[in-house]
């Protein structure tokens, strides 16, 4: 089958790359910026489409990974959108989007007799390129066991969670509580280097007892080191924290840890450090570090 991709950044480029890895035929690529396009075009061997029509004229399975849901209904129902000419193609949807904009997406594919998936991404850009992500899937299972040749090849763990948009449920939860968990690491190794504790120790020790959780795995070297390069930035931290605030408000629960993470990582973008990756929370944290960074 001919695929396409439309969103090359760090995510959906490195996507594109393990399918040609694999031997699949990746035919075209289209992204807002155009030298991104063309540069992966290249290295692939695919097409730099103009538009998002001609991603679907060239392609029977197209991905998108954008950023939000703007971006979502931008590309399937702005001027230039991806449904032209869609009938019988397959769309797998990867961003972290509301249920909302998915259920609208799947809408508006049907009504001109194509098909659309979630796949929301629950890893970071190697996950990416070694073929190893934890894809969370649903939509209709015809849908599902379609695409699922191409997902086993992209993931370590695939799930199929039902009807569509509870992917996108679960995606916002698992986003919550990485925040929510991220942000008490950052206090934890903040307070205790005001403290004049040794931040190593404090590593290993958090790794080792109740407070072990897998961003400790992740991020606390990094907080340590103030080594920020960006997996994950703050500004979609901040994002899907809010994805799972109003699916809370819907259901009539309040979560002050969930807001309360959130409003940091809202200060972060605020004060300039929005493209930090989540890790850069530490940033806020920290005595005196964001004066001294300023």
């Amino acid at each position: 089958m001919n695929i396409g991709f439309v969103g090359l950044g760090r995510m959906g480029a490195n996507m594109a790359r393990r399918l040609k890895d694999r031997g699949f035929h990746v035919t075209t690529l289209f992204d807002v910026d155009r030298t991104t396009t063309t540069s992966l075009a290249a290295e692939l061997s695919a097409a730099a489409c103009p538009t998002l029509g001609d991603v679907t004229a060239g392609a029977d399975v197209i991905f998108t990974v954008v950023s939000d849901d703007a971006a979502m209904r931008s590309i399937f129902s702005g001027d230039d959108n991806l449904l032209a000419n869609a009938a019988g193609k397959l769309f797998i949807n990867c961003a972290t989007i509301s249920p909302q904009v998915h259920m609208e997406v799947e809408q508006l594919a049907s009504g001109v007799g194509a098909e659309t998936l979630e796949a929301c991404m629950a890893s970071s850009i190697t996950q990416a390129r070694e073929g190893s992500l934890y894809l969370m899937c649903a939509g209709r299972e015809e849908a599902f066991r379609r695409a699922e040749p191409l997902l086993n090849e992209l993931s370590s763990s695939l799930r199929f969670l039902g009807k569509t948009g509870e992917a996108a449920k679960v995606k916002a939860l698992v986003n919550m509580v990485m925040n929510i968990n991220t942000a008490g690491l950052a206090e934890g190794l903040g307070l205790g280097h005001a403290l004049g504790l040794d931040l190593t120790m404090l590593r290993e020790v958090f790794s080792q007892t109740g407070a072990a959780s897998r961003v400790v795995q992740t991020d606390a070297e990094d907080m340590q080191n103030r080594d920020h390069a960006t997996f994950f930035s703050a500004a979609h931290a901040s994002k899907d924290s809010g994805i799972a605030l109003a699916l809370a408000e819907a259901a009539g629960l309040d979560l002050p840890l969930a807001r309360a993470t959130k409003d940091q990582y809202e200060r972060m973008t605020r004060e300039g450090l929005g493209e930090l990756d989540k890790s850069g929370i530490a940033e806020l944290t920290f005595p005196d570090r964001h004066a001294k960074r300023s």
